[in-house]
């Protein structure tokens, strides 16, 4: 049986990540390819505690960069045992709305935390599950900020309330990341229509993979 393959989406909030994730899967689906989402913090119970810790609980509230970090990875180093690695084992698509990238941004770049130490724990939280494919939804933080305001209604999680100065680094750090890892990085206008940047992602795919053949 062959691998399956492991596409990551990241980029701040409200790029637009789930919308696209629905998209991609429902057209997989179609083709009779087994699909399984998997989201950060979170995709086992392990995992949806810590996520509940890292962006809801009063108790996270004065959480140090540390800590934030430890947080993630715990709850990824379970992902991937548990879900990721044997649904790809098994053939299967594995689409992820955030994986180690958003560490090595949100963590590094917007909490300055070292980088190096940063690639030395993605290194022993993941293996050797890296995506294999990872899309960017690139997009203006007074948009994204107009579509959080749009879907929460005033109910902001802990990491959506940082300033438009964090969200700014946010944003620079991914684009820096993606010139340094145009081999797996896919850079796409998250302010286009939805169809348009669905019919990217798609061509992209079926060019690399011959998904779509």
């Amino acid at each position: 049986m062959n691998k399956g393959k492991f596409i990551s989406f990241e980029g701040s909030e409200g790029c637009g990540k789930s919308t696209q994730i629905k998209k991609l899967s429902n057209r997989l689906e179609q083709l009779g390819i087994d699909v399984l989402h998997t989201r950060e913090p979170g995709g086992t119970k392990l995992g949806e505690s810590i996520r509940d810790l890292l962006q809801h609980a009063p108790e996270g509230e004065n959480m140090t960069p540390e800590s934030e970090l430890l947080l993630f990875a715990s709850s990824r180093a379970q992902l991937v045992r548990e879900v990721i690695s044997p649904a790809l084992d098994k053939g299967a698509y594995v689409i992820a709305d955030r994986f180690l990238d958003s560490t090595t941004i949100y963590q590094g770049r917007g909490r300055g935390l070292n980088e190096e130490f940063l690639n030395q724990i993605h290194d022993f939280t993941v293996g050797d599950y890296y995506p294999d494919c990872t899309f960017l939804l690139d997009l203006s933080i007074k948009e994204g900020r107009k579509r959080i305001a749009e879907r929460s209604n005033g109910k902001l999680d802990r990491m959506e309330r940082e300033p438009d100065s964090f969200f700014e680094m946010i944003r620079s750090g991914y684009l820096d990341l993606a010139r340094d890892n145009k081999d797996r990085f896919v850079v796409l206008d998250g302010s286009q229509n939805p169809e348009v940047i669905e019919c990217e992602i798609w061509n992209y795919l079926n060019k690399k993979y011959g998904i779509g053949n």
